[in-house]
């Protein structure tokens, strides 16, 4: 019989864990130039789940595509086409960054013209009382982190001054994406929803169809 001594046996577990975490690293890493900045973003998620005390875990895909625009607005307007589940931003050339989206479920679907109101990184989320009062279960605040249902970035939609109760913002449920099932808030991945929120600015129109 085989006898492992503690040294062998810390020398053995040493090697699985580096290989394993070389593993974690690759599929992190995509296809993505090391320089590009989808890469960038993806050790910063990293990094994120390392600060929030959880094991790295595989990241869905972005469904980020550079399109041609077929919105018809000006560079740097941001258009939710709800029935296609696609939000465009447009960049001007008669092209658009096309992400995909989750929207409003059966009952919450909206449209019309509002703002880019305030902008957070890893924001708290607040329950509306209307949510509450449908949901008692939920907490009345959560503070931002990979649990939260606004996920890493959110845009606050407003209508002139008045906050409109709806924004665009990452989740913690990727599967969703392309799916009817929010309470009209616009879900985007957590990578593209960082991708969105560095391109726009405070004031950025966003129509909703």
């Amino acid at each position: 019989m085989t006898t492992f001594s503690l040294k062998t046996f810390s020398a053995l577990t040493l090697a699985i864990g580096m290989s394993l975490g070389a593993t974690a690293a690759l599929a992190y890493e995509g296809n993505e130039p090391a320089g590009s900045y989808f890469a960038r973003e993806q050790r910063t998620r990293v990094a994120a789940l390392q600060d929030f005390g959880r094991p790295q875990r595989a990241i869905p895909q972005s469904t980020r595509q550079v399109v041609a625009d077929p919105t018809g607005t000006a560079a740097g307007t941001v258009t939710v086409d709800t029935k296609n589940r696609y939000l465009y931003l447009s960049l001007g050339n008669g092209q658009a960054v096309r992400y995909g989206v989750g929207v409003g479920r059966a009952g919450f679907e909206w449209s019309g013209t509002a703002q880019v109101g305030r902008k957070a990184e890893w924001p708290a989320w607040t329950p509306p009382p209307a949510m509450l009062k449908r949901r008692p279960d939920l907490p009345k605040h959560m503070e931002g982190g990979i649990d939260n249902p606004l996920g890493a970035r959110a845009m606050y939609l407003y209508s002139g001054k008045k906050d409109t109760m709806f924004r665009i913002h990452g989740t913690n449920e990727p599967d969703t994406i392309g799916q009817a099932v929010s309470s009209g808030c616009i879900r985007m991945m957590n990578e593209d929803v960082t991708d969105l929120f560095n391109r726009v600015k405070v004031g950025t129109t966003v129509r909703v169809i």
